[in-house]
């Protein structure tokens, strides 16, 4: 087993300034950072590491890109927060501008990830009632096996982990689970009159990057149009070009009644979520009915839309469509005995870890580590390979130059 390198007294002296000062509820790498600039991050030592994991998703445009920098700084100059009791001169056109982007009548700015699966979830029980006419305190919403949006109390009483639910019960009622990519499964929960939703992700990110068969979300949009139910896509990491589109959705041109952004929508600068719905659904909710302090604030209007500029004027999506296939290829041209599977779509991407050792998939992160390579492992035996999307080619070389001499390490 490799042995992590000794950490050096700045290193270790921030690791335990959070141990002893925050909760344990994360399990970082021992890596402790201060710079980053596109693809690249610097610890405080100095030492230069690619960011293979993007802030799960969040850093799409590269780390402290100088166009979203510029728009952050230049409104944090003017105005930051009215709080929705006043208008601003900026949340009208950034509404204006990503309903154009994305075709929608509405959105409604929230601030986390999170946030924006509650809102979808408010919006598709008030759409029930109002619109589909189901009894009051009825309505069900369907959720996928797997499924991962966040760690509140309804994000968790979706959820098929146990690390993610035990013992933080009761749960929130309504909330029904049916295996992921399974159509037949789809289709005999949403014959229940009572459902109003469901709610999924086109590729399951925290799960490992599972991808669903060809077809899957084609079958989900015409099941839910055949049985009045709305299709809610979570493309909070799958969205905002990740998959080599600009919505994972787009690979099958299918349209959810409700998408909900947030991550790379800030290209990774605060927390900025919106949800995406058109009238006969978002207009279901009236003023005083639901809201954020800080939803569509001044900076998130002026930092979102630089972050979708971005997105399109440097052409990511095309970038992360061939990137992510020359990444694929080039692990897969490996063949590591300590690889079982590569699998993702444009730059989601992940491997499965194959060892007679547990804890290879840390093990190895930590040898990544040490050779200029920052990823993480998720469900034990998983690890992401999501770098930002404007890596180059020469790049995803370098770095599949790191992934092979590290996987050697791991014999």
């Amino acid at each position: 087993m490799h042995s992590n390198k000794i950490l050096s007294a700045d290193s270790q002296q921030f690791i335990d300034l959070e141990e002893k000062y925050g909760a344990h509820n994360y399990h970082p790498l021992p890596v402790v950072l201060n710079r980053g600039e596109g693809v690249f991050v610097w610890d405080v030592e100095g030492n230069r590491y690619y960011d293979f994991l993007s802030g799960y998703s969040a850093v799409n445009q590269g780390h402290c890109h100088p166009k979203i920098i510029a728009a952050l700084i230049n409104q944090a100059q003017k105005l930051t927060l009215t709080s929705r009791a006043f208008h601003n001169s900026l949340l009208g056109e950034y509404e204006k501008y990503i309903t154009g982007y994305f075709g929608y009548d509405k959105v409604l700015p929230m601030n986390t990830g999170v946030e924006g699966g509650e809102t979808a979830i408010k919006l598709a029980r008030r759409w029930g009632y109002k619109v589909k006419g189901i009894a009051d305190n009825q309505a069900k919403i369907i959720f996928a096996e797997g499924n991962f949006w966040g760690r509140t109390l309804a994000a968790i009483s979706s959820s098929t982990d146990p690390g993610s639910y035990e013992k933080f019960g009761p749960f929130m009622p309504g909330f029904e689970i049916i295996p992921y990519n399974d159509l037949a499964a789809l289709e005999t929960a949403l014959q229940d009159k009572n459902v109003a939703a469901f709610m999924f992700e086109p590729i399951q990110g925290e799960a490992g990057v599972v991808v669903p068969d060809d077809g899957y979300l084609t079958g989900i949009r015409n099941l839910c149009t055949k049985y009045n139910v709305l299709m809610i896509a979570d493309e909070i990491q799958t969205g905002l070009a990740r998959t080599g589109k600009m919505l994972a959705c787009d690979h099958e041109d299918v349209r959810p009644d409700i998408l909900i952004l947030g991550k790379a929508l800030s290209g990774g600068v605060m927390p900025i979520s919106a949800v995406l719905a058109d009238n006969e659904i978002m207009l279901t909710i009236q003023p005083g009915e639901h809201g954020s302090t800080y939803g569509g604030n001044p900076l998130a209007c002026a930092v979102a839309t630089a972050a979708l500029k971005v997105l399109k004027e440097e052409q990511l999506a095309e970038n992360a469509e061939r990137m992510g296939e020359l990444l694929r290829t080039e692990l897969r041209k490996l063949n590591s005995p300590f690889i079982e599977l590569v699998r993702g779509k444009g730059l989601l991407n992940a491997i499965v870890i194959k060892h007679a050792n547990t804890e290879a998939a840390w093990d190895l992160c930590l040898i990544l580590k040490e050779n200029g390579l920052l990823a993480k492992p998720t469900h034990g035996d998983k690890i992401r390979f999501a770098p930002p999307l404007a890596i180059t080619a020469e790049q995803i070389m370098e770095s599949v130059e790191i992934i092979s001499k590290s996987l050697a390490a791991l014999a």
